[in-house]
C-alpha cells in the first residue's frame, strides 16, 4: 500500500506554554520542518511555532 502524501502535524508552541495546533503537511513538496508565526492565546502574543509529531 502507498504512503499517503499528507500527514497530520503538530505545530508546538516556542513560548513553552504547551499550546499547539494541529494541521496537515504535504511531505512530497515540503520536506524540512515547518516553522509558522502564529497566534498562542495563553502567551496571549503571536510566537513561532514548530513542527512535532503527534503522539
Amino acid at each position: 500500500m502507498a504512503k499517503p502524501a499528507n500527514i497530520k502535524i503538530r505545530l508546538t508552541s516556542s513560548a513553552g506554554t504547551g499550546y499547539f495546533y494541529v494541521t496537515k503537511k504535504n511531505t512530497k513538496n515540503t520536506t524540512e520542518k515547518l516553522t509558522m508565526r502564529k497566534y498562542d492565546p495563553i502567551a496571549r502574543r503571536h510566537v513561532e511555532f514548530k513542527e512535532g509529531k503527534i503522539k
